[in-house]
């Protein structure tokens, strides 16, 4: 498990980089909280950088927009999907469960 930060210091609508490899983005999408991979599938953007509606965010560059549950893009110029990990919130710390450690891919 990977330490974020405090539930606190992440509100709703906002977003925080965690340098892994590769790098993840955490996402408090209205109280529920995220993580995927940061980079963009279409072009090297961080994710992190981009807006959040919802459970979508939209990739600052191009505006290639993925889903935080899923990590599918939901319109061009994106094809590819974006991995996501698990996240666990214990004692009011945010933890993400890198999906590498885990054998998983999305």
């Amino acid at each position: 498990m990977i330490p974020v930060c405090h539930l606190d210091d992440l509100p709703a609508g906002e977003s925080v980089r965690i340098d892994t490899a590769p790098p993840i983005a955490v996402f408090n999408a209205d109280g529920e909280i995220y993580a995927i991979d940061d980079t963009c599938t279409h072009q090297d953007a961080s994710l992190a950088d981009g807006w959040l509606e919802g459970c979508l965010v939209e990739c600052p560059l191009h505006a290639a927009s993925f889903d935080l549950r899923t990590g599918m893009p939901t319109c061009l110029p994106a094809r590819r999907a974006v991995r996501t990990h698990s996240v666990t919130v214990e004692n009011g710390m945010i933890y993400v469960h890198h999906a590498a450690e885990e054998g998983n891919a999305a």
